[in-house]
């Protein structure tokens, strides 16, 4: 057998065999790397490159190399869901760098960390002056977490004391001009309903190239033909405005006649009214 054909033999079955292993360790391998990670990942690239090369050795005897390397890390995994200890060994600890405000200074050397390392991990998060930062914290993984003094924080609904609604994941129900039935049962929507609302934005099903339903029930979709212009969602500020307008007219009515008791059942009907209101506006207006 030609050399060049035997490199690639060996080159394809070791990247099948290092995308196979890959799955095995889990997407931690990719993003949330400790030290044995690290040290994994290197000797087993290292080792796939040997054995795709190195024809004069035995293919079977590098797998196997890998295996080990793989297989070590997996065990490493399980001890450390069932220690502490070994999390601590395999992991490391988080190092606080600000604490109340404060630089701890110590810390900084026992991680490792320059002031400007730090200053410069503080505005990628945004923090461009020290005083704003309450409490940094060195991660595992090398990153550096910030939590922003009170005044400094971003305003939420809960702060100004607005209740709002929960939100659902949106569904994508178009994709690449494909419907896509499995999201739309999981709204507890039809393709016949998909097809009364394209049909209400004047669109075609072969011009949509993403579509998505909201918590609501609303559709939003982007098209093919980037010049056509689709309007934004408005069922709920439609419902909303009925509403408001239902209140308005009981109102009215109340006002608007002299006869007691009919006054008196607008009047209810009104409170009933803005009761349903109160209960709707974190739905409808948020």
């Amino acid at each position: 057998m030609p050399q060049w054909i035997e490199i690639a033999w060996r080159s394809a079955c070791a990247v099948v065999v290092l995308f196979a292993l890959t799955r095995l360790l889990g997407k931690k391998q990719l993003s949330q790397l400790n030290y044995f990670h690290y040290i994994a990942g290197i000797t087993i690239g290292n080792i796939a490159g040997f054995i795709s090369l190195e024809i004069e050795d035995h293919f079977l005897l590098g797998v196997t190399g890998i295996l080990i390397w793989t297989f070590l890390p997996l065990l490493l995994e399980w001890l450390s869901l069932k220690s502490k200890s070994v999390r601590d060994i395999t992991d490391g600890q988080a190092t606080v760098l600000i604490k109340e405000g404060k630089v701890l200074e110590d810390n900084l050397k026992k991680a490792r960390f320059t002031s400007d390392e730090l200053l410069e991990e503080l505005r990628r998060k945004g923090a461009f002056r020290l005083a704003d930062v309450e409490f940094a914290v060195l991660e595992t993984d090398g990153g550096v977490s910030v939590l922003l003094t009170k005044e400094n924080q971003p305003i939420t609904p809960k702060l100004l004391g607005i209740q709002v609604a929960n939100e659902r994941e949106p569904q994508t129900v178009i994709m690449d001009g494909t419907v896509i039935d499995e999201p739309l049962a999981t709204a507890g929507l039809s393709r016949g309903w998909l097809a009364a609302e394209l049909e209400k934005l004047g669109v075609a099903l072969e011009n949509v190239f993403l579509a998505q339903v909201d918590t609501y029930g609303q559709i939003t979709v982007d098209l093919y033909d980037d010049k056509i212009k689709t309007p934004k969602p408005s069922q709920r500020e439609l419902l909303w405005a009925t509403l408001k307008k239902c209140e308005a007219d009981l109102e009215l009515f109340a006002l608007s006649t002299d006869e007691w008791k009919a006054k008196r059942s607008y009047d209810q009907c009104a409170a009933s009214m803005k009761s349903v209101l109160e209960r709707c506006e974190p739905f409808l207006t948020r």
